[in-house]
């Protein structure tokens, strides 16, 4: 008899709404446009920052801490060899031109 007591039946209600209110609230506070964007640029500057250290690692320069007084400008140990990096990039760019022109004359 205890599953029909009146007392008991409203008690649950009351228990199911309050957690489907906190459940509620909950999903509404992770879609809401504020938080993704918190989230959305709490994700960039944490990749941004893991790019930065790879990069660093792959030029074979370390970045240390700027100390107040100190030029900002000189965020690096050492100064890095930007030729392999520059040689890099501007092959990169010369093979995307040229896939870029190949695409356009098999259209015509």
């Amino acid at each position: 008899m205890a599953d029909t007591d009146p007392d008991e039946l409203e008690r649950r209600i009351a228990r199911t709404r309050a957690e489907l209110a906190q459940t509620v609230d909950a999903i509404a506070d992770r879609v809401s446009p504020k938080r993704v964007a918190e989230r959305t640029v709490a994700d960039v500057k944490s990749r941004a920052g893991h790019l930065v250290a790879q990069v660093g690692d792959a030029l074979g320069v370390s970045p240390r801490p700027v100390e107040l007084g100190q030029d900002p400008d000189r965020l690096w140990d050492e100064e890095p060899d930007l030729a392999p990096v520059l040689i890099g990039v501007g092959a990169v760019l010369v093979l995307g031109a040229a896939v870029m022109l190949w695409r356009r004359r098999r259209r015509r």
